[in-house]
């Protein structure tokens, strides 16, 4: 990929017309493409080669599973993981209709580890009382893969105030606290003031550790991304040793914002031309990448590459959108230089991805190995007026990536039937042969992954607490929920407690412009989806896999078409 390194910080400035030159450098590298079925970059074709050849492995009856888990990671940016396209995207599955059911980081990790939605498991924001501090995390995963047979192994990020927050477990203050199922724990820990930890997950460049209970506070000035590099690798090279199949459960922070503040960043908030802060932080990054893209990142991702409004009339929208000025040309160039900063940050996060899958294969591990790659959930950088963030349905915050190879996985294919956050948990337990923590609400897609699409046939729930009319009270809604929506190949239907509701053609309108609920010519199938909107709201395990009625469902060649249109129709206004 064409890069210009620099070492030295820059001033933000507003974004510039993309010119011929730099739309032939995107088209080169591929940025036409939605998805990682990509040519792989010189850049990449050299660090797989650097890979060398892979090791034989003893025979196995389970395969080890290694999940790597970004945070905020949008599916264009895996134009930035050269060496994930290479080694995964080249020689496994995309899924291109991958989702996050809550998308925001602390209940879609709780989704995770439970295999249930947020409803079921009470995780519903990052704060209390419904952070970690509302978490049993006395039954997960890892006690299930444990129970059969499993090594399992944590690096990273955990839920957001892990350290500080009491755990529901063991009711003590949970900065030394390891959770049930854990044969090796490293997990960062939130600020914890007053016990002589420093640093914080937030702070790149000096993150405490809890290691197996005890507190691990020796990186500060190292990049975190390189330290949990280090950790994964040494990980995998233990794991690798046993007779047991192993699970590793690999989270970056990467490209969640966070500190430290650097020379080039733009203001954390901006004043929007009605007098409103607006939020643009960014991820810190070492110097050795800084100004990395700044010849190929010229405006924000969610901007249109034609210039202009990302969308003109809001109107239709929820009140937190519709009130949303323009952005002005101060903001734009914060949001450019935001992309830019999340790309570096990206960056890294694939050099150390790589070194894991390096010493996978110099084990002989790799040939036993599902590998996965997905995100918490997804972020908005400019659609829809939004500067930045997450938790509401639309596409860019709902839609996250996710990449597979393993055993019978390993030729490169795009795969179309849908699949969450709480699927991959149901695949993950379905491949070890496990039995689930609870009753597991979402869908095992290891007959997709095996044998080729089935078609999309059960709804997406998604849902979300976005504070806007928590106080109503609305039919259907209960508990701290102020959104809920239903998504299938074609729709995406969100009720909102606010009673603005939405509803998306997507066929029609990818960019989800044009809010067309109570349209007449519409009324039928918003009559089908209120239907089961109403059956799966509060959904508990085989409850939230019904049949959709026939006019929501999809067999598999319609569901490639819809989808493929679906991403051309996106990469035309936006161009990645």
């Amino acid at each position: 990929m064409p890069v210009l390194p620099s070492s030295s910080p820059r001033r933000f400035s507003a974004p510039k017309i993309i010119g011929p030159a730099l739309l032939l450098v995107m088209v080169a590298v591929g940025l036409a493409v939605p998805h990682v079925g990509l040519a792989a970059t010189p850049e990449a074709v050299s660090e797989a080669a650097a890979i060398g050849p892979v090791t034989p492995q003893k025979p196995r009856g389970k395969p080890n599973i290694v999940v790597v888990m970004a945070d905020d990671m949008r599916v264009d940016e895996l134009l930035h993981m050269p060496s994930l396209r290479a080694a995964v995207g080249n020689h496994g599955l995309t899924f291109q209709n991958s989702f996050s059911p809550y998308p925001l980081c602390c209940p879609a990790r709780a989704s995770f580890l439970t295999g249930r939605y947020a409803h079921n498991h009470h995780v519903y924001w990052h704060e209390a009382p419904y952070g970690y501090g509302a978490f049993d995390d006395s039954r997960t995963l890892a006690t299930s893969l444990r129970a059969a047979g499993y090594s399992t192994g944590f690096v990273g990020k955990y839920l957001n105030r892990y350290g500080p927050a009491r755990s529901k477990v063991s009711g003590k203050r949970s900065f030394k606290y390891v959770p049930r199922g854990w044969t090796d724990w490293r997990a960062s820990i939130d600020a914890t003031h007053g016990l002589g930890v420093h640093g914080s997950t937030y702070n790149y460049m000096d993150t405490p550790f809890n290691v197996n209970g005890k507190i691990d506070n020796r990186y500060r000035g190292r990049y975190q991304s390189n330290v949990i590099g280090d950790f994964s690798v040494d990980m995998a090279r233990g794991f690798g040793r046993r007779a047991e199949p192993f699970f590793m459960y690999v989270n970056y922070v990467a490209p969640h914002f966070g500190g430290p503040r650097e020379p080039d960043d733009p203001p954390s908030f901006l004043t929007d031309d009605r007098g409103r802060r607006q939020d643009v932080r960014t991820p810190a990054r070492p110097p050795s990448v800084r100004g990395r893209f700044d010849a190929l990142i010229t405006r924000g991702a969610g901007m249109p590459k034609a210039g202009g409004s990302s969308e003109p009339d809001v109107s239709d929208k929820p009140h937190a959108f519709s009130r949303l000025p323009e952005l002005n040309a101060r903001e734009r160039g914060a949001l450019a230089e935001l992309t830019r900063q999340r790309a570096e940050a990206i960056y890294v996060m694939d050099r150390q991805v790589n070194r894991l899958i390096r010493e996978l294969k110099r084990s002989g591990e790799w040939a036993n190995t599902v590998f996965m790659f997905t995100s918490d959930n997804g972020y908005y950088l400019g659609e829809h007026r939004r500067r930045s963030g997450k938790v509401r349905a639309h596409e860019p915050s709902l839609r996250v990536p996710f990449l597979v190879t393993g055993p019978g996985m390993r030729t490169k294919a795009n795969r179309y039937d849908p699949i969450t956050t709480i699927d991959v948990t149901a695949s993950i337990l379905d491949l070890a042969g496990a039995r689930p923590p609870y009753r597991a609400d979402g869908t095992s897609r290891v007959p997709t992954m095996r044998r080729g699409d089935r078609g999309w046939t059960v709804p997406v729930l998604n849902e979300s607490t976005h504070g806007e009319g928590a106080a109503r009270r609305t039919p259907g809604f209960g508990g701290p929920r102020t959104s809920i929506g239903i998504r299938t190949v074609r729709y995406s239907y969100i009720r909102n407690r606010t009673g603005e509701h939405e509803l998306y053609d997507l066929k029609r309108d990818p960019l989800q412009l044009d809010n067309v609920h109570g349209q007449p010519g519409y009324a039928a199938v918003e009559r089908a989806l209120g239907r089961v909107w109403w059956r799966t709201r509060s959904c508990v395990g085989p409850e939230c896999r019904v049949l959709l009625p026939r006019v929501l469902r999809a067999g598999s060649a319609l569901e490639a078409k819809l989808t493929r249109g679906y991403w051309q129709r996106v990469r035309r206004v936006y161009g990645f």
